[in-house]
């Protein structure tokens, strides 16, 4: 086992970096700690493996590379271990909230293009108007910003 990383699989196989093929001896090996503060990790939630039948832990190369994490954050910058799992649930929302970002600018796209908007500009079309003269109104170009306005109502 010696010179592998972990996700490389025998004979060239690159094996999926979810998947739970790792007993607790061999990730404490990998993530060069002890299988007791694997133990204790896994009881606080910093890291969830999967389990086997027996219930015994199994560890992917994604929660082995996250255990590399914990140690680092801990050993290294000094933060304690309820800051590292606040860490970790907030780069699992971060995580959340940009895929979900995508699937909407993915919907966004599908629907703009089922509507033919990305194929044409918009010409503009003889139409009657409030004005009753049969011209369109002038419509103001608006510019995309990030900005944020707070309103509160005003005391009576």
């Amino acid at each position: 086992m010696a010179g592998r990383q972990p996700g490389s699989g025998g004979a060239g196989f690159p094996l999926d970096e979810d998947a739970p093929v790792y007993v607790i001896s061999v990730a404490a090996q990998l993530s060069g700690l002890h299988p007791q503060t694997l133990r204790q990790y896994d009881r606080l939630g910093l890291v969830s493996p999967d389990r086997a039948a027996g219930r015994g832990r199994r560890y992917s190369a994604r929660d082995i590379a996250q255990l590399r994490q914990v140690q680092q954050l801990s050993q290294e910058d000094g933060v304690n271990l309820a800051g590292i799992k606040r860490i970790i649930e907030l780069e699992n929302q971060v995580a959340a909230l940009r895929a979900r970002v995508a699937e909407l600018e993915a919907t966004m796209d599908a629907a703009a293009a089922a509507a033919g908007m990305r194929a044409r500009p918009v010409a503009p079309q003889p139409t009657s108007s409030p004005l009753g003269d049969g011209n369109l109104l002038p419509v103001r170009q608006v510019r995309q910003s990030s900005a944020v306005v707070v309103w509160r109502q005003g005391r009576r």
